[in-house]
């Protein structure tokens, strides 16, 4: 590490100008003498413009500056999983324990424990050749084989096997260079893998809605646009619970912090449907809440996905979710105004949709460079103003996303969770799934999702001339198909997010449809043979 001196020149809130000789674009830097942690976003001669992600009140011009000569960077390793960090990877239980409930600025703290010791199992011997992102070892970090990666190609002179902890010495290579237990990765830099493969499976939410109708694949990408109260939270947060996934990334972008605290509170307490253990025990949460200062928003996705991604090199099938994107993009907006850029369509920058869509291709299924298929699947949700799905944020995810899951005010209102209209989303990913879900849970998978289609396609059809004539103006056939569509949306399509029925496994969700339809046929079958409406449905 190579430290650069220099000295503050002006300060307009969180964008600090610096004089700084030698430095590099999104160098790290401790700002001033409160050592606020800061990136490098402009250079100008000698002059650099700083974004601090800390609150800058009491800053003061002459006060020094020390770039660190590297990026913003994640330190990945055994004990992530179980931990709460805020936007800079600060863990915010040690935070809470140095400072008390509300945080102050200027506190670095590491994001892994160095002292905890792990027993590690070395699965190389001495002499064997290593190649990078190979697996070399691993520990248990609770239910799961935390593989370690080797960050070095060469021959192993000497591999411990026993109790390590993470700033000791884990092997020892014929050029003298040493493999640790972690590891530090700039947060803007995508993790290498061999190669990407397609999507081929389904990404199972236990949302029926969503895996009859929209099915999301393992490596995909969704987002989640709705207005205020639509239930996007409640919705990633009922995802995050029961999605068929090794381990789940969430990040609270901007959210409300009572919301995030209720999240915690609940996820302490309930167990993974699919293992039987402790929620937690497979998930991370990075909280940067509506209080936290604006432009760590901006730091908190890159440093979960960069999580994540690490996860997806060990093999294992990791889920992204982000609440909200829009509150990210509104930071990227502040920033890019203290920046005095040129704006783009509703003062976003111009780089925008570009920068979105960078984001959104760290998600796939991959070959790791260990040879494992892993795969990172990304659900985003977004926050158009006034439920504005031609707003500039909605409108670039669009462009990228692999399903959109547009969340229905009206439906909203009504009760019905999750507001998912099914006339205005989609999925892009239903004709590869369709296989997968024909062989693996029912033959009738694709048949029932059609008739299921169709049904609630004649509904909407028929409701302008039922306001005209009333439900007793119909056809009997015509009432009978009201009325299955009418329970397939309250009984199938709607779950309650705080019952058993907030998940439901495939198979379940295949029954629950096919006795609607199965009811269905039965009933016009008698009202084709003469059976009055009433008698039939009895």
């Amino acid at each position: 590490m190579r430290e650069i001196p220099g000295t503050i020149t002006g300060i307009s809130g969180p964008t600090v100008i610096a004089e700084v000789k030698g430095v590099r674009l999104y160098d790290r830097v401790y700002v001033g003498r409160q050592m606020l942690t800061g990136e490098i976003v402009r250079i100008e001669g000698d002059r650099a413009v700083i974004q601090v992600y800390e609150d800058t009140r009491g800053l003061a011009l002459g006060e020094p500056v020390r770039s660190t000569g590297m990026a913003l960077t994640v330190r990945v390793g055994p004990g992530l999983l179980s931990n709460i960090f805020d936007g800079l990877q600060r863990p915010l239980k040690r935070l809470e324990e140095d400072m008390g409930f509300f945080i102050t600025g200027g506190k670095e703290l590491y994001g892994l424990d160095y002292l905890r010791r792990w027993r590690f199992y070395p699965l190389k011997k001495k002499g064997e050749e290593i190649r990078y992102g190979e697996i070399y070892g691993y520990v248990e970090e609770g239910p799961f084989k935390h593989y370690l990666l080797s960050t070095r190609d060469g021959i192993i002179r000497w591999i411990a096997d026993g109790e390590i902890s993470l700033n000791e010495t884990l092997a020892e290579l014929e050029d003298g260079s040493e493999l640790f237990g972690c590891e530090e990765w700039p947060v803007r830099k995508p993790r290498p893998f061999k190669r990407k493969l397609s999507p081929g499976e389904p990404l199972i939410t236990g949302q029926r809605a969503i895996d009859l109708l929209f099915p999301l694949a393992r490596g995909g990408t969704a987002i989640l646009p709705g207005g205020f109260g639509t239930g996007k939270t409640i919705l990633e947060q009922s995802i995050a619970k029961f999605a068929d996934v090794d381990i789940v990334v969430y990040v609270g972008c901007g959210e409300r912090g009572n919301e995030m605290a209720e999240m915690l509170e609940e996820f302490m307490k309930l167990t993974d449907p699919w293992r039987g253990r402790p929620l937690m025990e497979r998930t991370i949460l990075v909280v940067n809440t509506s209080n936290m200062p604006v432009a760590a928003r901006e730091a908190s996705i890159y440093t979960a996905v960069t999580m994540a991604e690490y996860y997806r090199d060990m093999g294992y099938h990791v889920l992204f979710l982000a609440d909200s994107l829009s509150r990210w993009a509104e930071a990227l907006r502040e920033i890019s105004s203290s920046l005095e850029e040129m704006p783009g369509e509703e003062g976003y920058p111009t780089y925008l949709a570009s920068r979105l869509a960078g984001f959104f291709e760290r998600a796939g299924i991959v070959e790791t460079l260990a040879g494992r298929i892993g795969s990172l699947s990304m659900i985003l949700s977004v926050s158009p103003p006034g439920g504005d799905f031609t707003e500039p944020v909605t409108q670039a995810c669009l462009r990228t996303a692999g399903a959109f899951l547009m969340l229905d005010t009206s439906l909203a209102h009504r009760r019905h969770f999750p507001a998912i209209n099914w006339f205005q989303s989609y999925s892009l990913y239903t004709g590869e799934l369709m296989e997968f879900f024909n062989k693996k849970i029912s033959p009738e998978w694709s048949i029932l999702r059609q008739r299921c289609n169709e049904i609630l396609q004649k509904e909407e059809s028929l409701r302008e001339v039922v306001e005209i004539v009333g439900m007793e103006g119909l056809q009997d056939s015509d009432r009978l198909l009201m009325h299955i569509a009418e329970r397939i949306r309250l009984e199938f399509l709607c779950q309650n997010a705080y019952t058993e029925d907030a998940f439901s496994p495939p198979e379940r969700t295949v029954e629950r449809l096919k006795a609607l339809i199965d009811l269905y046929d039965r009933t016009l079958e008698l009202i084709r043979k003469g059976t009055p409406f009433e008698e039939a449905l009895r």
